[in-house]
């Protein structure tokens, strides 16, 4: 094992939702992740924009109820995001949307990354496909497949 304490690749999502509340279940699923040991939430910032195009952030402790069920990770907050995060998350948003900013470590990679550091290896690239180009991708596919 190296000597320095080993980490999963580190991502970020930015989810947008429309109206002025997040529902569904999507802090749901992502806290169950969380309970599996799947992935370790760091941070979470969940930024409103209104139509005029002006911005503010949802305090999840907050109990008037727009942040939904992102209001149980209120405790995310390491300090990795900072207030130009903020920025380029309103830059990113449509208005008259509500966006929760997630930052998280890939915990399940934990052993993987120890194993190829004790065998010499050493990331010198790395990526994401974005699930929605997979999506688009593999429908293309598949309808191609279909006219054959």
């Amino acid at each position: 094992m190296p000597d320095t304490e080993v980490h999963g690749p580190i991502d970020y999502v930015l989810l947008e939702f429309t109206g002025n509340k997040l529902t569904g279940r999507a802090a749901d699923e992502l806290v169950s992740l969380v309970e599996r040991g799947i992935v370790h939430v760091y941070d979470v910032l969940v930024v409103g924009k209104e139509a005029d195009g002006s911005i503010y952030m949802v305090d999840l402790a907050e109990s008037s109820g727009q942040a939904g069920e992102f209001a149980v990770l209120d405790g995310a907050r390491t300090g990795i995001l900072a207030e130009d995060d903020l920025r380029e998350v309103a830059d990113a948003m449509q208005p008259g949307t509500l966006a929760a900013l997630i930052v998280y470590e890939n915990t399940w990679a934990i052993p993987f990354v120890a194993a190829a550091l004790e065998s010499g290896g050493q990331m010198i690239a790395g990526g994401r496909i974005p699930a929605q180009d997979v999506m688009e991708v593999l429908d293309a596919m598949e309808a191609l497949e279909s006219t054959s």
